[in-house]
């Protein structure tokens, strides 16, 4: 592929002491390929969305060198846009989920080369309200990503997430919902209500194997059960749940194109990793929204 204009937008936080050999890696792979090619680096949170916002359209390809932080900003700030480019996303972020999802290799010059020599793939956005997500949204009172004490995510890396998620799991009470999902209804309680459109959280491949960032609907997960044994299960991978199948140990699964989440108490909605507002929230599938560069 050859592109005439081009743009490289990359977290210096991101992999930290990895990032220089991240950069020499996928810039010598890149350049060849670009005519026009502007580099930019994140300082602060919203950097990325802004650089997306102010340049995406003049460009052909934005490449991401970040973790799956910057990613969500930069589809926040590609998403709106009336001429969208072609988007790369080269992992370099401690979990790379949605890279993962997308079977990017994850050492950065193996992903470049994947990128440069591979293929577009229309993929599905997730839109909550205004806000825009690739990978996954939360809507919960187990804030797990905001639980992540940032000496454990510093040691252990990708395992500080599942370190938060065992100790606050049995930590809140379940709440109270109404779902409406593609006309359908469904109440109770529960503890987490996840919204997938990717098919990895903290590295961990999830078992729901009917999710696709391409096929048109989400996979929405409900942990009705605080135990930590269900939230293991799910984990370990111990078992696969398929559409509109209940588990004794408390996971109910559906899939849906659009749905609302209500709730008797305002819940945090954290999508990718980010706070954006609280319930209740309508939800809705964005079908092949980005074009993104995948491996063959």
């Amino acid at each position: 592929m050859r592109w005439k204009k081009g743009m490289l937008i990359y977290n210096k936080n991101a992999g930290k002491d990895k990032l220089e050999r991240n950069l020499e890696g996928c810039l010598p792979v890149l350049a060849p390929h670009i005519d026009e090619f502007l580099i930019l680096q994140t300082k602060q949170k919203g950097d990325a969305c802004r650089y997306c916002l102010e340049y995406g359209e003049e460009m052909n390809v934005v490449f991401v060198l970040g973790g799956d932080g910057t990613v969500h900003e930069c589809v926040n700030g590609l998403s709106p846009l009336q001429r969208r480019p072609l988007f790369g996303i080269l992992p370099g972020g401690t979990c790379n989920d949605f890279s993962r999802t997308l079977k990017i290799p994850q050492k950065v010059r193996q992903a470049a080369e994947a990128l440069v020599n591979g293929k577009v793939r229309p993929i599905d956005i997730g839109k909550s309200n205004n806000d825009f997500f690739p990978i996954s949204g939360e809507w919960d009172l187990f804030q797990m990503l905001n639980n992540i004490d940032e000496q454990e995510k510093s040691r252990f890396g990708k395992i500080g997430y599942l370190l938060s998620a065992v100790r606050t799991i049995g930590e809140n009470a379940p709440f109270s919902y109404k779902l409406e999902y593609d006309g359908n209804f469904i109440e109770g309680e529960a503890v987490m209500i996840l919204v997938l459109n990717g098919c990895f959280i903290g590295t961990n491949l999830l078992p729901f194997p009917m999710i696709s960032p391409d096929d048109g609907l989400f996979g929405v997960a409900i942990l009705e059960n605080a135990s930590l044994g269900a939230f293991l299960e799910i984990i370990a991978m111990k078992r696969s749940w398929t559409e509109n199948m209940s588990s004794d140990s408390g996971v109910t699964y559906l899939q849906a194109g659009t749905l609302t989440i209500e709730s008797k108490r305002p819940l945090d909605v954290d999508m990718d990793g980010e706070n954006y507002r609280q319930t209740p929230s309508r939800i809705k599938v964005l079908a092949h929204h980005l074009s993104v560069l995948t491996p063959n």
